[in-house]
């Protein structure tokens, strides 16, 4: 009896030993995913992304082209919602096209390299690599990495889980967590293909015209109603202490000043409409992936468009993160 005992306490142990020696570490999935992400020459990949932080979510699908070094094109369409912008880097620099307001901006900047974007595949492989404290676990199906972001909203959302396939080492979804460890934003890849590769030609920075289907539509000016929008962030030492409407003869303009520990001035009116605008304005600072737009930002301001509504917000006394998170929490009720 005691030797049958010992004999299945050793087969046991066997078999723990010989799961551990076929279990992969996080270095050998790491290097897996690296052969795999970073060395191909291109990709291209449809998804979609889901963002939380409002009051209801809003749905956006995602096109992206990258062929290597530094050829990229975004382009990101809110679901149900003639509503899309595109972001091409090529070797003139880096532009945002905005089709149903007639506008494209030119920016002199690398992104993305200075901001991980999670539905650019080498930017989650670069997130994965650089947080030494990442922690791996898996499934039946799947890797799953969490990792710290490297963002424009790290303050605000700290942590993401990438899962990734273990059939084909490709991600398929990405999660993007509050410091509640919340999901704020989800992005679900449909489809990506590695190794495609296309010419420089083909990522030109598009006039307004080129990537609108109809361009009897591009040329009339949006029909909006001009509401003043208010920060919603629940910041106890930040008071609202002025607020006027300048009046002239083209446009209102609402200008909102802030003080306590946090100094800034917001300044909105009705978005203007570039009428066979073809060559781009150029915007001083980074693009600011700011999840529902794509804006402007320096040190010391940001602009954006949302809602039919052109924001300039500026601050001596705010992170580009504060500043950010001011422009991600901008509602129309009057949180004053």
């Amino acid at each position: 009896m005691r030797s049958r005992l010992t004999a299945g306490i050793l087969l046991l142990m066997m078999m723990f030993v010989l799961a551990a020696c076929g279990a992969d570490s996080k270095e050998d999935v790491l290097k897996k995913l690296s052969n795999k992400w970073v060395d191909t020459k291109g990709y291209e990949l449809d998804a979609k992304m889901e963002i939380k932080t409002g009051s209801e979510p809003r749905l956006y699908e995602v096109d992206v082209w990258h062929t290597k070094p530094d050829l990229y094109r975004v382009k990101v369409t809110q679901s149900g919602e003639d509503m899309s912008q595109t972001i091409v880097r090529n070797k003139e620099g880096v532009f945002v096209t905005t089709p149903s307001l007639g506008k494209t901006y030119k920016f002199q900047s690398e992104w993305p390299e200075k901001n991980s974007q999670a539905y650019l595949i080498g930017s989650l492989a670069k997130d994965i690599k650089e947080d030494k404290a990442a922690v791996m676990t898996e499934n039946k199906t799947s890797y799953v990495f969490e990792t710290k972001t490297r963002n424009s909203h790290q303050k605000m959302l700290p942590t993401q889980k990438i899962h990734i396939s273990k059939k084909t080492l490709l991600p398929t979804k990405v999660s993007i967590l509050n410091d509640q460890k919340e999901e704020q934003i989800l992005i679900t890849f449909d489809k990506i293909t590695l190794g495609t590769s296309r010419s420089a030609s083909e990522y030109k920075a598009d006039s307004p015209t080129d990537v609108t289907d109809d361009n009897e539509t591009a040329k009339e000016e949006p029909k909006t109603t001009f509401e003043t929008h208010y920060p919603s962030i629940p910041w106890e030492s930040v008071t609202m202490i002025d607020e006027k409407i300048m009046k002239n003869e083209n446009k209102d303009r609402v200008i909102l000043t802030y003080g306590g520990d946090k100094e800034f001035t917001i300044i909105q009116s009705p978005v203007s409409f570039v009428d066979g605008a073809l060559l781009p304005v150029t915007a001083p600072g980074d693009p600011a992936d700011l999840g529902f737009a794509i804006g402007a930002i320096t040190d010391k301001s940001i602009t954006w468009e949302q809602n039919g509504v052109q924001f300039y917000l500026a601050s001596d006394s705010m992170s580009r993160e504060e500043m950010m998170m001011v422009a991600g929490s901008m509602t129309t009720q009057d949180m004053k």
